[in-house]
């Protein structure tokens, strides 16, 4: 038996396939679709039996803005 018994996703592993994330696909220049080397253009969201998740191709979602705070908001 080798070291890792399973596949542990980058990211989770609660990742529903998107071609957005395919090693196969490459988003377009207006970021609307697909160009997946295997099905030609693709939504996004769409996925085929060629899909191999690419956890480097993941955008990650922005932090919320945070209020600017001061010493005074934390005086009693």
């Amino acid at each position: 038996m080798g070291l890792f018994k399973s596949k542990n996703k980058l990211f989770g592993n609660r990742i529903s396939p998107a071609c957005e994330y395919c090693q196969f696909g490459t988003r377009s220049r207006d970021n609307a679709m697909i160009l997946c080397s295997k099905k030609g253009v693709v939504s996004p969201f769409y996925s085929c039996n060629k899909y191999v998740y690419m956890p480097t191709k993941r955008i990650p979602k922005r932090r919320p803005n945070l209020p600017d705070f001061t010493a005074e908001d934390f005086k009693l």
